[in-house]
């Protein structure tokens, strides 16, 4: 009775510790401190013997490591994590993005198949899929599968976004703009004001640009896709400087710097 007694006080012990354990990981990463949170998760999946919970550690840890720019790491994290559990849909939309970001666009795509026979209502992997089908030119597919998360989350704001982003790709950006107008007059949030002003860049406004973009910080200061646009806006009006030490705060908030080696590259030049 004793042994079994010291047995379940252990088992409490150990379960707090690993609780707390996770917590503190979760805290880094709220807090974008991706270093703090790579080590947390390690930590975490090495030791965690209940494989889903050890999935969803290696998935956490992989996006971590995404944020840090370590993408081969990435790669190696979300697969221990699909290993662990193979029904993981959020694990299958990761593979999928980080795929199609290193231009593995079928890959990508098998991911996605492979991961909406486990959740075929799974918003990421259809916005993925209608970025990829966006820029191999099946606009029509693109359009789909934005539908698609429309018809079981209407109010999915990364889709309505994603329609109208179609229209300003194809260069009907008086239709985007019209769309985006109309979305902001709903829900005036951050991510609608930075899909305008990238409107209004490309329709070479820029001081409109401008004025949205810094609402859209103003609204949220660590929507590090917000400082990627700001970027853009001041080296279209000749400002590398303030467009080079722009991009560094979007890479402190989590936004993949290899993403934004063509930026840097104008960065280099202009510091020789």
């Amino acid at each position: 009775m004793k042994k079994h007694l010291l047995s379940l006080a252990f088992l409490c012990i150990s379960w707090y510790g690993f609780a707390q354990d996770a917590k503190q990981a979760e805290e880094c990463f709220k807090k974008a401190d991706y270093q703090c949170a790579e080590q947390q998760y390690t930590q975490l999946a090495e030791k965690e013997h209940i494989q889903k919970l050890q999935s969803e550690y290696y998935n956490n840890l992989g996006t971590a490591q995404r944020r840090l720019g370590k993408i081969t790491q990435a790669f190696k994290s979300y697969e221990y994590a699909l290993k662990a559990n193979p029904m993981s849909a959020s694990v299958y939309a990761n593979l999928a993005s980080l795929n199609s970001q290193k231009g593995s666009k079928e890959k990508a795509l098998q991911y996605i198949s492979q991961g909406l026979k486990v959740d075929p209502e799974n918003a990421d992997m259809y916005l993925t899929r209608s970025k990829i089908y966006d820029s191999q030119g099946k606009k029509d597919l693109a359009m789909k599968d934005l539908n698609q998360v429309l018809s079981f989350a209407p109010d999915n704001i990364y889709a309505r976004t994603g329609l109208a982003n179609l229209k300003k790709n194809n260069g009907d950006l008086e239709g985007a703009l019209k769309d985006y107008n109309q979305l902001i007059s709903e829900k005036p949030e951050s991510l609608l004001y930075n899909g305008r002003a990238d409107i209004y860049l490309k329709m070479k406004k820029s001081k409109e640009a401008l004025t949205d973009i810094n609402k859209a910080i103003a609204i949220d200061p660590k929507f590090a896709q917000s400082y990627v646009t700001k970027a853009m806006i001041l080296f279209d009006t000749a400002k590398p400087k303030e467009a080079c030490t722009t991009l560094d705060k979007a890479v402190s908030l989590g936004y993949e710097k290899a993403v934004l080696a063509d930026y840097y590259a104008k960065c280099a030049a202009k510091s020789k």
